[in-house]
């Protein structure tokens, strides 16, 4: 409508046995989108794998130590929930990410380089043209197949998905007001008043907003949609 144009992110993720590859676009590289992506990976794959072998990118990465790395906490909490470990590759390192350098080349030749004369008016619309191409690039003739060769040697390999998909929080540190109200995005939230004045880590969902202060000792707010807030406390 406003004939403006949008630069689109695109994400690949291969398996490292059979090549099955998978391709996604989003608006970012921002931390919301990056945990879209990885959920969205591991459920085209239909599994988890033991590692994850990943970009050091600053939104969910902090320092990318091959062995020891630090990571955004939510990444971590995604990493937990799907009973995986991530391994940030190093800077300037390209070796230790080889085999989805190839992925990325593969899917700039295939399919992005196929769509680069068309024109699409959301995310939406340019993913379903992309996973159209994804599934002629995985199930594309050779001596075996990216699809073939995963059924035969690797989806067996993987581990379940989690009984629900991952959802996406951010954490951050508040400090309780006089009032005892601790005050997260212009929203005000109301906790035990022997708090005043401590520092207390916020999580933030979609549908909920959660309060933590020396655990186990867990206070949260639930905002429904009726706007009504409850107060718990869980020892």
């Amino acid at each position: 409508m406003t004939g403006a144009f949008y630069p689109a992110q695109i994400f690949v993720a291969v398996l490292g046995a059979s090549n099955l590859t998978f391709a996604f676009a989003s608006s970012s590289q921002k931390l919301p989108d990056w945990i879209e992506c990885q959920v969205r990976s591991l459920a085209f794959f239909g599994g988890v794998t033991r590692a994850i072998v990943c970009d050091n990118l600053k939104a969910g990465v902090a320092k990318a130590l091959w062995f020891e790395p630090t990571l955004n906490a939510t990444f971590a909490a995604m990493a937990e929930h799907y009973d995986t470990t991530i391994l940030p590759t190093r800077s300037r390192k390209p070796r230790d990410k080889a085999k989805v350098e190839g992925a990325v080349l593969i899917v700039e030749r295939w399919i992005l380089a196929r769509l680069r004369n068309r024109s699409f008016f959301s995310l939406a619309e340019l993913n379903a043209a992309i996973a159209e191409l994804l599934e002629e690039l995985n199930n594309r003739p050779m001596r075996q197949s990216r699809g073939e060769l995963f059924e035969e040697i690797e989806r067996a390999a993987l581990k379940p998905l989690a009984a629900a998909p991952f959802e996406y929080a951010e954490r951050k540190s508040a400090k309780v007001h006089p009032d005892y109200r601790v005050e997260v995005d212009k929203t005000f939230y109301s906790v035990p008043h022997r708090l005043i004045g401590r520092t207390v880590e916020v999580r933030l969902t979609y549908r909920v907003v959660e309060i933590f202060h020396d655990p186990p000792n867990t206070f949260w707010c639930v905002l429904e949609p009726s706007i009504t807030m409850h107060l718990g406390v869980v020892w």
